[in-house]
C-alpha cells in the first residue's frame, strides 16, 4: 500500500489507516475474536498505522491494539494515540461516553505537560511500546469542552504544547498534532506554534468542506498534514439519505438530506456509490496523507478498502470539487 509522509517528520503511513475507536466497544461490544478478525484484515491488507486513544473504552482500544501488534516487529507499523484524557483505576461500569463495556477506568481530561505525560506513559503500557510514532491532542476545542475550553487552552498553550516539542526530541514521540472535530482550534494552535499533523473528523469531506475555507491554506504554507477521518459524516454519506440519516451524530436536517440527495445524484452520474465518492474524495485531497476507516466488522472494513482501491473516472475531481 501507498504511504505518504507526515509533515516534515520521517514518519510515513499508508494511504488507508485503521481507526481503533471500534474495537474500544464504540456503541456496541465486539468480541475479542472479532476484534482479531478485523485487525488482521487490515494487516493482510497491507494496513500499516493504526489509531487508538485512551478515550475508546477507556483503555480498551489500546489494550486490544497492543496486544495484536506484539506478533510484529515495532518499525513494521505506524501507531498513533492521543493525549488530553488521563485514566486512573476506577469501578467497573455497563457504559461509558458511548463505549459499551470500557474497562474499569476513571478518566479526567488534563491538557498540561505532567497530563500529557502521564496520559502518554499510561498508553505506552497499554501498548506495548516505549514511543509512539504520532500524538494527537484528543479534543480540545469548543466543540467538545464549550465555555470550558478556555481553561483547557491555558493549560496546553502554557506548558502542553512545549512537553510535546520535548517529548519529540527525546524521541518518546515522533510527531505530533490535533485530534479534532473543529477548524477554528486548529487555526488558533497554529498560530501558538507549529504542528506535523492534524487528525480532522468530519471537516473535509463529500459533504462538509470547510476546512477548505482557512485551514487547508494554513496547512499548506505551513508544512502540516491532514489525516482525514469522519469521511462519511457519521454516517450519512455511507447509508445515503435515507430516515435516520445521522449527520454528526445526530439526525440530519431536511437541509443536509437535500445536499445528500443532490451528491448521491452526481456520484450516480459517474456510476459510483455515494459511498465509494466519499472515500475517494477524501483519499485523492493533496493534503491527506491517509485515510481513517473505523469498524469492528472485517467484511465492512474489507467493502471500505475494495471501494477506496478503485477506479475513478478522469472527470471525478472536477465533478465533485466544483460547489453543490
Amino acid at each position: 500500500m501507498r504511504q505518504n509522509l507526515i509533515g516534515n517528520t520521517g514518519v510515513r503511513v499508508t494511504e488507508a489507516s485503521f481507526g481503533c475507536a471500534s474495537i474500544g466497544n464504540l456503541y456496541r461490544p465486539a468480541t475479542d475474536a472479532q476484534v482479531d478478525e478485523v485487525l488482521q484484515c487490515a494487516w493482510d491488507a497491507g494496513i500499516r498505522y493504526f489509531d487508538t486513544a485512551p478515550h475508546y473504552g477507556r483503555g480498551l482500544s489500546e489494550m486490544r491494539l497492543g496486544r495484536f501488534l506484539t506478533r510484529y516487529p515495532r518499525d513494521e507499523y505506524v501507531i498513533s494515540t492521543k493525549v488530553g484524557r488521563v485514566l486512573s483505576p476506577g469501578s467497573a461500569m455497563v457504559e461509558a461516553d458511548g463505549f459499551v463495556d470500557p474497562l474499569p477506568n476513571a478518566v479526567r481530561y488534563d491538557y498540561s505537560g505532567d497530563g500529557i505525560e502521564a496520559s502518554l506513559e499510561h498508553s505506552f503500557g497499554l501498548l506495548n511500546t516505549n514511543y509512539a510514532d504520532i500524538v494527537y491532542v484528543h479534543d480540545i476545542g469548543e466543540y467538545t469542552h464549550g465555555q470550558d475550553n478556555s481553561a483547557h487552552m491555558e493549560a496546553f498553550l502554557e506548558s502542553g504544547y512545549e512537553r510535546l516539542v520535548r517529548l519529540k526530541e527525546q524521541g518518546k514521540i515522533r510527531a505530533f498534532g490535533l485530534g479534532v472535530n473543529e477548524n477554528q482550534i486548529c487555526l488558533d494552535v497554529m498560530d501558538h506554534g507549529p504542528i506535523d499533523v492534524i487528525l480532522l473528523a468530519g471537516r473535509l469531506t463529500l459533504l462538509d468542506r470547510s476546512a477548505e475555507q482557512e485551514l487547508t491554506a494554513k496547512c499548506r504554507a505551513l508544512g502540516t498534514s491532514l489525516v482525514l477521518g469522519g469521511v462519511f459524516n457519521s454516517g450519512i454519506l455511507a447509508t445515503g439519505p435515507v430516515e435516520g440519516a445521522t449527520y454528526d451524530y445526530v439526525p440530519a436536517s431536511p437541509e443536509v438530506i437535500e445536499q445528500v440527495k443532490n451528491l448521491q445524484t452526481r456520484a450516480e452520474v459517474l456510476g459510483l456509490q455515494l459511498a465509494t465518492a466519499a472515500l475517494h474524495f477524501a483519499k485523492r485531497h493533496e493534503l491527506a496523507a491517509s485515510v481513517l476507516l473505523g469498524t469492528a466488522s472485517a467484511r465492512s472494513l474489507q467493502r471500505n478498502l475494495t471501494a477506496l482501491d478503485g477506479p475513478t473516472p478522469d472527470e471525478f475531481d472536477s465533478h465533485f470539487r466544483r460547489g453543490f
